[in-house]
């Protein structure tokens, strides 16, 4: 049985990489700092929202020294718009202040060392180790990659945590940082929340849910 699903998940992967091969992380950033805060403000929040807000931010924030110098009322302004915005500004204060203090300015390149930062879980942590350093770390489990992995029948957990457990198990390590970009982008483009569209599904035939979705077989 593991090894069939073992078996499936690699053809989830072949057929992913092949429909996706322009799949990347979809927040901008120009340096692993910035994907950081970028990350930070992408917490309920959607990726266009933030790359909008980011898109002045990073103009007048230039690095952590600038957010510690901030007022958290300024910066509560400055992040308005993408919810939960006074928690947001004293994380990435607290961020900040640490990556002077103790990291010199530089994001650190450990998994238990940038849990260390205020605001970072492992989702953000993954994020910045993978895709600002190339660091296989895990695997990034938002709520695209949960919903698809629990379609798809790789996992019937709930929670990020235990989901990114079964991912490891089943995704070679090689393809844990871009194996989370494809079900995004098949999430966004094809596999969405409330009506996925399962007869453009390149997928359809490995899905267990195909049935649930389309029980008679069209579109």
């Amino acid at each position: 049985m593991a090894n069939d699903l073992k078996k499936r998940t690699a053809e989830i992967i072949k057929r992913l990489k092949k429909a996706y091969p322009d799949a990347h992380c979809a927040l901008d950033h120009t340096s692993p700092f910035e994907l950081l805060v970028a990350t930070i403000l992408s917490a309920q929040c959607t990726d266009e929202r933030v790359n909008i807000v980011t898109a002045d931010l990073f103009r007048k924030y230039r690095g952590p020294e600038d957010f510690v110098k901030a007022s958290q009322q300024e910066l509560e302004r400055d992040i308005h718009s993408t919810g939960f915005f006074r928690n947001k500004a004293k994380n990435i204060k607290a961020a900040s202040r640490r990556l002077i203090e103790v990291y010199g300015g530089e994001i650190p390149r450990t998994m238990d060392e940038i849990l260390t930062l205020g605001g970072v879980a492992r989702k953000t942590a993954n994020v910045v180790l993978g895709n600002a350093f190339g660091i296989a770390s895990g695997v990034v489990v938002d709520t695209h990659v949960s919903r698809l992995s629990q379609r798809l029948g790789l996992t019937e957990e709930k929670t990020p945590e235990k989901i990114e457990r079964d991912l490891q198990e089943l995704v070679p390590k090689k393809h844990w940082v871009m194996f989370s970009h494809w079900l995004i982008f098949h999430g966004r483009r094809v596999c969405n929340a409330r009506k996925p569209q399962c007869g453009k599904c390149v997928l359809a035939d490995l899905c267990p849910s195909f049935p649930i979705y389309m029980p008679d077989g069209r579109q």
